[in-house]
């Protein structure tokens, strides 16, 4: 939709500043093109087509409480800004998958909304690696989820209400404020770590007040680290509160995870050198913002289009659903589904972890999104004093500021690079053979396919480089009822079916947590995106004309790959 942000707005003022080359596979019809536009107030034909057929898009945006009342309206570059908002008062019924058990998901209803204040005067609650978490720092944890499932069904708090948090947002029970027809998902898009930040920051106080302790931290289960890649043993217990019967029974503890892991493979424990090397490919070389966040949605956008997609954290978290929740249940439940996710006590603990990913990204000398469609996208959370409150994602960017933080430990991942499986005189003495090939075209699983894309501009200085990051763009179809994964391989033909995320030739994976939408249609269309500028670089192929890309399937039949391109994303 016509959505002003600060590259729109530019555009409109000097296109030149912000024009993007391209190369790309695409069939004809479907280049996307970088043009200027002028600043309408009046719906677009695409606006109609999302619901604003009538009227004027200033009376509709300022309706839904945009960043310019009427009164500043005329000096605020932002005034048409659309910022994402859930509609708690057309909250219904999720779409379950096959299998499934009806449930409600919606929260109890208010007649009053207070808008987020930032604590005072309350102490830092600090974040503990859960495998370190003891004593009376265990007592209390169990305590306070003890606590929380005695609470009766239709409190906010409990422990039932807290889970379907995640099915109401993640399965459809939400609409868009001021569009009936346009679901709101909060994954697949840069929406993904603001709301989820949000969802535990009032987990965590709600259980500290159940226990009565300020100073009460939620643990976060330490992954990307070698003495944290197991299930942390705290959750192992069938007589304690964190325990949830409906997980995966062969990886249970000293199992290592597996980031990379592929469900129809060997079942076997992970390996703690690719484990840290994906991390080092999908955290610390990742530069730009929207690989990293997700790609951008506005309100009035359909979910699961070509205009949204996971960035590299939501990748990573991703296979850790699938990883733990149970195979024997329908749809992986509970963990490997996202409607039921909320009811395991590990999910909460996994995502303290994704959260810290963000702090982490930053700490590398990254910055946050700065759109403010992004930063004024809002959601709906009862706190621990059964207040409905309306938060916003420009509240969340600081940890310390909402009053909590992690505690310092090793991340031996950011200097765990991967190397290249061959030198570039070595792949000399053969050369790659790959042609393009056409498109769009069905992945099969364990049948590889591997194709040309031409770069748009080689050997860029280090300035641009740093400035914009080269990126991978594939266009992509799929069933999201399905688990799914394929791994996406550079300059890698010979033996391609065996690289790892230890080898500088694995660029990344696409991985499909099982879940469903509201549509008649079950496809799903997203753009997946991989920055590939240092890879490029390490691989010796910064000053080559084109890129070979191998698509490798690990599990899920179906997914049609509609177009591969290179573009460039602003760091």
């Amino acid at each position: 939709m016509a959505s002003i942000s600060p590259l729109s707005f530019v555009s409109s003022v000097n296109a030149s500043a912000i024009k993007t080359s391209s190369s790309s596979l695409f069939p004809k019809g479907r280049q996307s093109h970088v043009a200027a536009t002028k600043v309408s107030c009046n719906a677009s034909n695409e606006e109609a087509s999302n619901g604003i057929a009538h009227g004027n898009r200033r009376d509709v945006l300022i309706g839904l409480g945009g960043l310019a009342g009427a009164a500043g309206f005329a000096y605020n570059p932002f005034a048409f800004a659309a910022p994402v908002a859930p509609d708690l008062q057309a909250c219904g019924l999720p779409t379950l998958p096959a299998g499934a058990k009806p449930v409600k998901c919606c929260p109890p209803a208010s007649t009053k909304i207070i808008d987020f204040e930032f604590p005072k005067n309350q102490p830092l609650r600090v974040r503990k690696p859960a495998h370190k978490v003891t004593g009376d720092d265990l007592v209390k944890y169990k305590e306070a989820i003890k606590a929380m499932r005695e609470l009766p069904d239709d409190d906010p708090r409990s422990f039932t209400q807290q889970a379907a948090i995640h099915c109401a947002y993640c399965h459809n029970s939400y609409h868009q404020v001021g569009f009936p027809d346009k679901d709101l998902q909060v994954h697949y898009s840069w929406i993904f770590l603001p709301f989820h930040r949000w969802y535990l920051y009032f987990y965590e106080r709600i259980l500290g007040s159940l226990i009565n302790d300020p100073t009460f931290a939620l643990p976060f289960w330490n992954w990307d680290h070698p003495d944290g890649m197991e299930i942390p043993s705290i959750f192992t217990d069938r007589r304690s509160s964190l325990y949830d019967p409906l997980r995966n029974a062969n990886h249970q503890p000293p199992v290592l995870v597996d980031l990379s892991w592929n469900r129809n493979g060997p079942d076997t424990s992970g390996d703690v050198d690719a484990n840290l090397s994906l991390m080092y490919t999908n955290f610390v070389e990742v530069k730009a913002p929207l690989n990293f966040f997700g790609n951008a949605f506005r309100a009035g956008d359909t979910p699961y289009t070509v205009k949204t997609g996971a960035g590299t954290c939501e990748s990573v978290h991703n296979t850790l659903h699938t990883w733990s929740g149970d195979r024997t249940q329908p749809n992986g439940e509970d963990m490997g589904s996202l409607y039921s996710a909320g009811r395991d006590p590990l999910f909460y603990c996994h995502h303290s972890n994704v959260d810290r990913m963000w702090n982490l990204w930053k700490s590398f000398g990254n910055k946050d999104i700065t759109d403010p469609d992004f930063l004024e996208s809002n959601f709906l959370f009862y706190d621990e004093n059964k207040n409905l409150v309306r938060v916003k994602t420009k509240d969340c960017l600081d940890s310390v500021k909402l009053g909590y933080d992690f505690e310092k430990v090793p991340i031996p991942w950011a200097k765990t690079k991967p190397k290249a499986r061959r030198t570039k005189a070595e792949r000399a003495q053969k050369p790659l053979t790959t042609k393009s090939v056409d498109l769009p075209l069905t992945l099969e699983e364990n049948k590889l396919v591997s194709t040309v894309v031409k770069r748009p501009r080689r050997s860029r200085s280090r300035k641009e480089k740093d400035e914009r990051e080269e990126t991978l763009v594939l266009e992509i179809e799929f069933d999201r009822r399905k688990p799914i994964k394929f791994d996406v391989l550079l300059n890698e033909e010979e033996d391609a079916q065996f690289a790892t995320p230890k080898n500088r030739e694995f660029a990344g994976s696409f991985v499909n947590v099982s879940h469903t939408q509201k549509s008649s249609a079950l496809k799903t269309e997203l753009a997946f995106k991989i920055g590939i500028t240092e890879k490029l670089i390490d691989l010796e192929a910064d000053d080559d004309d084109s890129v070979v890309i191998t698509l490798v399937p690990q599990y899920g039949d179906g997914v049609i790959v509609k177009g591969i391109k290179i573009d460039y994303e602003d760091c």
